[in-house]
């Protein structure tokens, strides 16, 4: 799996970290989305797949 994330694109909703909270976290500054692992276990596909559905910019990308 890769994820892929676009900062410019994130508004700092925070939707991917309720989703998966041990992949996504956000910056203290400003709320834009950090990516804390970019190779997650294969068992966190379906929450980092929910995360990036829920993204209301579509700042996360994920691929196979």
């Amino acid at each position: 799996m890769k994820i892929l994330i676009d900062e410019d694109k994130c508004v700092g909703a925070g939707s991917c970290v309720l989703a998966a909270a041990d992949v996504f976290d956000q910056r203290d500054e400003d709320g834009i989305v950090i990516l804390l692992d970019a190779d997650p276990p294969r068992e966190s596909l379906p929450r980092v797949k929910e995360a990036a559905a829920r993204c209301p910019a579509l700042a996360i990308e994920v691929a196979e």
